[in-house]
């Protein structure tokens, strides 16, 4: 993911705005407000009152690809910027200090994210960074146009009464992904937006939207779904329109409706094929929805393959546009937060096709020309340890541990290199405790460490530790990172929940 008096609302805007630009990676044209603790929050929402705005709050990282992407598309787009004075723009971004405690409050774990609210503090809607951009700048006018707040819609909607066909879109259009279950378990995700698209009254657009995530979030499919999803992706218009659906969970329609292989399975592939193809080869797409399309094309490809496969074998036409593609984006890309968010893709899919090499020449091509090499590095790291080269994969996860920055990253890039180290050196039981203690130390210089993201990475070395020192009989490390840790969970306050986090950590589960 994001004051009666209008002088004292100017001087707490300047107060906490001024650094925002200058300390956080964020293209110029909107004026975002950065935010890092609650008294940031009260005074945008003070100042929303006093101005009668709503609040967008966008919540992301400088190295997150997605995040990178709307850089690119969103939010340097001429129409959004003029839009973005007509609310205030509060950014997030996860590794300023404490910015994990807030992502806790407004439920934002994803990045990105995007929240509109009233001047209330009430969501009107989670925007969909996946989208398209053009069709994000109308979701964004729909919502800012006096929204009801989006829990509002959706129980009006469950019970069956009339929404406006903007309503409509905005539901269907929800990033149900980013809203942590906020408005619905992700158990019965699938049912209620299967339930919702039955409903009366809803447009065409906003109906088949609402079909394909009920099928990809797991909805059982009714008898003549797969007909329908088939027709649909003939209309290429219609695949436009609902392309971040179809491209993000071709393999899961696929399974859904065909759940086992067989005849219709492939004509139903071969429809998938042909639609993503035609949008791939689309240059008027963004560069980041056609290397989707064509990742998505390769998750096809191998959908009856095994999975631990990492030589399948594929189509000499399909690995062909693999280089072809890749390659030519490479070439082409001149803006950085584009190349983020597209060469990083770029590497998962050379990976996927079984092109090692080719991944690892364009990822280590790219490292000098990002703004967050420790990324790629990661990547590096994983293809080297699927492919069996454990030393180099040790190697480029310290690597990107090393030169990670931000406290929430680091915690996250060194929970990444500790499950790898303890995964492929179990017998270094120095280089184990050492990092873990590292890890501790990186924790206490961030208050927002025991909340969130921080926290599960955290906890994720916390089991790892636990689980090695089992099976290693490496208990007395195990001690001395407990003893360690206690000091830190000493000086958080006793009523903040995050000090339970802390003090659960490094101790078997009751």
């Amino acid at each position: 993911m994001r004051i009666a008096l209008s002088a004292l609302s100017l001087s707490l805007v300047l107060a906490f705005t001024a650094p925002a630009q200058a300390a956080l990676d964020m293209p110029p044209g909107i004026a975002w407000r950065a935010a890092s603790q609650d008294a940031d929050i009260e005074a945008a929402f003070q100042a929303a009152k006093a101005e009668k705005k709503p609040v967008l709050l966008y919540w992301g990282a400088k190295w997150c690809p997605p995040c990178n992407q709307l850089k690119a598309t969103l939010f340097n787009r001429a129409d959004f910027i003029e839009q973005s004075h007509a609310v205030i723009p509060v950014l997030i971004d996860g590794d300023l200090p404490g910015a994990q405690k807030l992502g806790a409050r407004f439920k934002v774990r994803g990045y990105p994210t995007m929240i509109l609210f009233n001047g209330d503090g009430q969501e009107l809607t989670r925007l969909p960074g996946e989208a398209d951009a053009a069709r994000v700048v109308k979701l964004f006018q729909m919502g800012l146009s006096g929204g009801r707040p989006i829990k509002a819609v959706l129980a009006d909607a469950q019970a069956g009464k009339p929404l406006k066909a903007g309503e409509w879109q905005l539901l269907s259009f929800y990033s149900w992904e980013t809203d942590e279950q906020s408005l619905v378990g992700a158990a019965d995700r699938g049912a209620v937006l299967q339930r919702l698209a039955q409903g009366r009254g809803v447009p065409d657009e906003a109906r088949t939207r609402l079909k394909l995530k009920s099928l990809a979030a797991g909805a059982n499919p009714a008898q003549g779904d797969a007909a329908w999803v088939g027709s649909l992706l003939g209309d290429a218009k219609k695949v436009r329109q609902h392309l971040d659906v179809l491209s993000n969970s071709a393999d899961d329609l696929v399974r859904a409706l065909h759940p086992k292989a067989g005849a219709d399975r492939i004509t139903l592939v071969h429809a998938f094929q042909q639609a993503l193809l035609q949008q791939q080869n689309d240059t008027q797409l963004s560069r980041a929805d056609r290397i989707n399309c064509l990742a998505a094309r390769v998750e096809l490809a191998r959908l009856d393959l095994d999975k631990a496969d990492i030589s399948p074998k594929l189509e000499a036409t399909l690995l062909n546009e693999v280089r072809g593609l890749t390659a030519l984006l490479d070439r082409e890309i001149q803006d950085g937060y584009e190349r983020q968010a597209v060469m990083t893709a770029a590497g998962h899919v050379l990976g996927l096709a079984g092109l090692w090499s080719e991944s690892d020449a364009l990822l280590k091509a790219n490292l000098s020309k990002s703004h967050s090499p420790y990324y790629l590095m990661n990547q590096l790291g994983a293809n080297a340890r699927k492919t069996g080269r454990k030393d180099e994969a040790l190697s480029w996860f310290e690597q990107a541990f090393n030169k990670s920055e931000g406290p929430a990253t680091r915690l996250q890039w060194g929970a990444t290199y500790f499950e790898n180290l303890v995964k492929l050196a179990p017998q270094d039981a120095a280089r184990i405790e050492k990092l873990a203690a590292q890890l501790v130390q990186e924790a206490e210089k961030d208050k927002g460490a025991f909340y969130e993201r921080s926290a599960r990475s955290l906890q994720k070395v916390s089991e790892q530790l636990l689980g090695w020192a089992k099976a290693h009989n490496g208990q007395a490390a195990v001690a001395r990172v407990q003893g360690q840790l206690g000091p830190v969970c000493g000086k958080l306050d006793k009523a903040d929940a995050s000090r339970s986090t802390c003090e659960a950590l490094f101790k078997p589960r009751a």
